[in-house]
This record gives C-alpha cells, structure tokens and sequence, in this order.
C-alpha cells in the first residue's frame, strides 16, 4: 500500500474512532474520591456486629466498595443480577431512599435466606450524596455459590 493511502487512513482513524479509558467491573470503586465533596460515608455492619466504617465516593457499587474493603460480600454473580450472594439489609430511613428494585432484583431477593423487608442486594446500590451515612448490615449467611471459598476480585 502507498505511504499516502495509509497517512489518509490513519488521519480518518483517528477522526473518526474515538476511545476512552474504559473500566472494569468494580475497578471504578478502587480510586479514591477526586474531591470531598465526591465522599460518601457508608458503614458496613457483619453478621458478628462487627462494624465498618469506609469512604466510598458518589457512584460507586455499593457490593464493589465492600470487596475494596475486605468485607464478607460475596457478589458470586458479578453484578449480573443472577443470585442474592451480596444480600444485604439497608437502614430503614436509607432504604426509603433507594429507587425501588426492578423485577430481576425482587426476583434475586426471593431466593435471600434471612429475608427482610428492608433487604436488598448491594450490587443495586449506587452511591449519591443523598445516601451519605447509609448503614447496611449482612445477613447470618448467604447462598454462598462458591464451594471451594473463592472469594470474586474486580477484574
């Protein structure tokens, strides 16, 4: 091929295809928040009464922050909405905050041991401002789906 066919095609390459930094699953919940003002509080309470108190950051999934954090959430699914292993229960005046479940979630939630009606899985909580403070706590035990102790790490 002539030098100048390739020149043109490079020129309208890179006129045309644009590409950005893309992240993976759960990678976004690994940076730090870029101001103050992008900080949510958020504390995790474990089936010991254990509690943890971690700043995530407006955006981020809620069962992603727990697995930066070391705390015991399975997520065995990956966010894809197909099993409760990140089962939680959320505060009741933070729950009231939440949009409500969509039908796969609901549908995700019946198959929960430990059931209540302020249960939701983590891997539908986005953070905003407005959940500054919010409080979850794990259930006893989840349907752990993963036998041999595997624990999911972002990817």
């Amino acid at each position: 091929m002539s030098s100048k066919f390739l020149t043109l095609v490079q020129r309208l390459t890179k006129r045309y295809i644009h590409s950005s930094q893309s992240l993976l699953s759960g990678e976004y919940e690994y940076q730090d928040p870029k101001s103050p003002n992008d900080i949510v509080n958020v504390t995790f309470i474990d089936k010991e009464g254990k509690s943890y108190q971690v700043k995530g950051k407006i955006g981020d999934n809620l069962m992603y922050l727990a697995h930066r954090y070391k705390i015991e959430i399975e997520g065995a699914c990956e966010a894809s909405l197909a099993c409760s292993t990140c089962h939680v229960y959320v505060k009741q005046n933070f729950y009231d905050k939440l949009p409500p479940p969509k039908d796969e979630e609901e549908d995700m939630l019946d198959l929960a041991a430990f059931l209540k009606s302020n249960s939701r899985l983590s891997c539908q909580i986005i953070l905003d401002k407005s959940l500054d403070g919010l409080v979850v706590t794990l259930p006893a035990a989840t349907r752990n789906f993963y036998v041999d102790g595997h624990t999911p790490q972002p990817h």
